[in-house]
């Protein structure tokens, strides 16, 4: 029998490896640029043309994209990258962002649930941040939606399941516009904000208590009443 003699991995290989390694443990969310090469280098203590070796690796199996310019970006695990055809689609048919809702629902339902089995200091610290920035916002009617968007998808990473963080942030970025839209023409009382807050501290704080059904049970309460506001707003849209 003959040995084939071991080398060494590439250093460029290495590199890749601990990069992949922090976006599939969830460490980058879809749409989070990667530091500098220059910056890179200096972590790994290594030469920029390494950095920019590994990084063309994982480019080619499309877990990140570099833009001239423009940093190298982490790529949803679910996205299509010849643009978004959900974005597209909604865009073209607003009834298809209530279909999207009632996926939500399936879907963030238990996300809810196994956040609040399984979410960290961290990431209680996170949503209790947003939660309280939220109640501020509320003083002046100041919209919420960012901080809406970034709490619903701080659950999906505190299950520390990393499908369900890219399937959460690839549906979140196909549903911006038509959020926007919805935050605009349908959430203008003061009641409107107090109830979707209500809504929100609803959800944290049964995932703070470590109660998995209240908190799925409190994501549906939510996820309903945004249904029925984003139904009435499609309507409109229609007259």
């Amino acid at each position: 029998m003959v040995f084939k003699p071991i080398s060494p991995k590439k250093i460029s290989s290495q590199i890749a490896e601990q990069i992949r390694s922090s976006i599939l443990a969830g460490e980058f969310s879809p749409g989070d640029k990667l530091p500098p090469e220059r910056e890179l280098a200096e972590m790994f203590g290594v030469s920029r043309p390494s950095v920019r070796e590994a990084l063309n690796m994982l480019a080619s199996s499309g877990l990140v994209m570099s833009y001239q310019g423009g940093g190298t970006v982490v790529m949803s695990l679910v996205e299509i990258v010849a643009g978004n055809p959900l974005s597209d689609l909604i865009k073209g048919e607003q009834e298809r962002a209530l279909d999207v809702i009632e996926v939500r629902k399936g879907m963030e339902a238990w996300t809810a649930y196994y956040a609040a089995q399984r979410a960290l200091p961290e990431d209680l610290r996170k949503l209790e941040k947003l939660v309280t920035e939220m109640e501020r916002n509320l003083e002046g009617l100041v919209p919420s939606q960012d901080l809406d968007a970034s709490f619903h998808v701080c659950i999906a990473q505190a299950t520390h399941n990393i499908v369900w963080l890219h399937l959460m942030q690839s549906i979140f970025d196909a549903m911006k516009e038509f959020q926007r839209g919805v935050w605009r023409a349908v959430y203008i009382t003061e009641e409107d904000h107090r109830q979707l807050f209500q809504h929100h501290r609803a959800v944290f704080e049964a995932i703070r208590e470590r109660d998995p059904e209240r908190a799925r049970e409190a994501m549906l309460t939510h996820l309903t009443f945004a249904e029925q506001r984003s139904s009435a707003y499609v309507t409109r849209q229609k007259e």
